[in-house]
């Protein structure tokens, strides 16, 4: 196995702390609260440091590290559904397309949460049902990206959890 830092620091707290940001606001928090707001808040510029980071960053915290590519997607899906075993150091193309849709989603959730608080859009309907959906989506983005990672985690024989924890990957050898 190679050892391979991977994760930087301020990835690992991003991650961690949206986790805790995006779960307290979306299964504890009560909606109508102050606190849901300033959550949300603290979530939106999480992301847009996040967003920053991904253009001066190091190593694979860049976006240039994980371009999208659905060429590459349908590539890493041929090779789970022929069992090929080909582990990624960084994001894999299914991996940099999830962190992208939470992302927009993310930001679209951040948003439209921000503009329900305006004098412009307050008790508008379009704002609401657009803060729903995308809370919906994300929420349905985010089981889907851990029960993906616990997948990928099994399936390439490499720790996904832990790495984000210590940040640093263990690949098998090729």
């Amino acid at each position: 196995m190679k050892h391979i830092y991977v994760w930087d620091i301020f990835v690992r707290c991003f991650h961690w702390l949206l986790v805790l940001g995006f779960a307290a606001n979306a299964l504890i928090i009560d909606d109508d609260s102050k606190l849901h707001i300033w959550v949300g808040y603290c979530v939106l510029a999480l992301v847009l440091a996040r967003i920053v980071w991904g253009f001066v960053g190091r190593g694979y915290a860049r976006f240039a590290s994980f371009p999208p590519s659905v060429r590459g997607a349908a590539a890493q899906l041929t090779d789970i559904a022929t069992q090929r075993n080909h582990a990624h150091v960084g994001h894999s193309p299914l991996g940099a397309l999830m962190i992208y849709n939470l992302i927009a989603s993310l930001l679209v959730l951040g948003l439209s949460g921000y503009l329900m608080t305006t004098d412009m859009f307050w008790g508008t309907e379009w704002t609401e049902e657009l803060h729903e959906l995308a809370a919906i989506w994300t929420e349905a983005s985010v089981i889907v990206h851990i029960l993906a990672a616990l997948f990928e985690s099994k399936r390439t024989r490499v720790n996904l959890p832990k790495a984000m924890v210590t940040g640093f990957k263990d690949m098998p050898e090729e």
